[in-house]
């Protein structure tokens, strides 16, 4: 009675070990990607007026004019080009991926993947019946491309993913691999879907994406989004950005599967855009003081791991524990009473290390953290 594509798939392991931590109420948890910021109070004012004045139904199934004027005006300050006609506004980044797979996704297509990686990008292309070939990552988590190279060659594959700024590694995109990539794709038949989720939380001075590359523009597309550069997870806003041609069959997708984004929240994020960007910079300067505490604490307990670059997650390596990454956090959550994601839960790139989010303030990080170095300095 099921899909096989669906039983093919199961359910994150990200929320899969967050279910588990509801078993210990007194565990300090840092699994969960969700900034600990209140939502900017422009963008909540401008939620509230758009209810009083009853913008409250459909919208276009693209969204709202202005608000795809302002991501397009937002995007140019990254030289990123897309005009209000090839943005798609839908409900959070994960519809925009879900959308963008099915569009473009035929039975047995492939898909290359980047490992570790965001885990709901190959259940998105197993519950479409396409196939993952998955590509390597360098011990710094940036493109092995040797490997990506030998792949695209012998597997021919329709679509590849880009995950940067990196969830779980905090890994961004340098100058140096952007034009390395533009030059391995420039001569391919190969569509890029470039999730930059994290794009307002990249901690270096200039920031780099394939979408800047415009002689490729035709087969970039570009997924981003709101719930973390505003805090506003679950208001779901995102967007995704493509060439007309394939905005159009997006938009299609989109349109049967959700008819549009919620109406107040377009509002509130338009508000977001024009005005609150002092608010994201708060945020940002503040996560940087976060990661520059866990990672010299981890550092100081003996752990290794490189800085995050971007993103809010740290992804140390836990090889000279001499335990696979599940065992390692059920020991940690059962004994120290804390709460980190299996790398496994990334793919099998990701085994060897864990996943710390630092979207928690920097009491509850002592106190995880004071936990943990208790922990492993009595246990290993």
């Amino acid at each position: 009675m099921i899909s096989r594509n669906v039983k093919s798939i199961e359910i994150s392991g990200i929320r899969k070990f967050f279910n588990k931590v509801t078993q210990f109420p007194e565990a300090v948890s840092l699994t969960l990607g969700q900034p600990d910021f209140n939502v900017p109070e422009k963008i909540k004012s401008a939620m509230i007026e758009a209810i009083e004045k009853n913008k409250t139904g459909y919208t276009s199934n693209a969204g709202i004019e202005e608000l795809r004027n302002e991501i397009s005006r937002y995007l140019e300050g990254f030289n990123i080009s897309y005009g209000s006609d090839e943005i798609c506004i839908t409900i959070g980044g994960s519809e925009a991926l879900l959308s963008t797979f099915a569009a473009l996704l035929n039975p047995e297509d492939k898909v290359l993947i980047p490992n570790p990686a965001y885990p709901a990008y190959e259940s998105c292309v197993k519950l479409l019946g396409a196939q993952v070939i998955n590509y390597d990552l360098k011990q710094d988590f940036s493109i092995d491309f040797n490997n990506l190279q030998n792949l695209i060659d012998e597997q021919k594959p329709k679509l590849m993913v880009l995950s940067y700024p990196s969830n779980p590694t905090g890994a961004v995109l340098t100058e140096k691999d952007r034009n390395k990539l533009f030059e391995l794709l420039k001569d391919k038949n190969i569509i890029v879907i470039s999730d930059e989720i994290y794009s307002a939380l990249c901690y270096e001075e200039k920031y780099y994406s394939i979408a800047q590359c415009k002689d490729i523009k035709s087969k970039i597309i570009l997924v981003s989004g709101f719930s973390k550069m505003f805090s506003m997870t679950g208001l779901r806003l995102g967007y995704v950005c493509a060439d007309k041609k394939i905005i159009d069959q997006i938009i299609k997708v989109h349109q049967y599967n959700v008819s549009c984004a919620p109406s107040i929240v377009q509002w509130g994020a338009h508000e977001g855009l024009r005005n609150c960007l002092e608010d994201v910079e708060k945020m940002k300067n503040e996560f940087i003081e976060r990661r520059d505490y866990v990672y010299n604490r981890l550092i100081s307990m003996g752990m290794e791991s490189n800085l995050p670059k971007g993103a809010f997650y740290i992804f140390p390596s836990i090889k000279k524990f001499n335990l696979d990454s599940e065992k390692f956090c059920e020991r940690l959550l059962r004994e120290a009473k804390v709460a980190a994601v299996p790398g496994s839960a990334f793919g099998i790139g990701g085994e060897g290390y864990i996943r710390i989010s630092y979207s928690y303030d920097i009491k509850t990080l002592k106190e995880a953290l004071d936990r943990m170095e208790k922990w492993v300095n009595e246990d290993f």
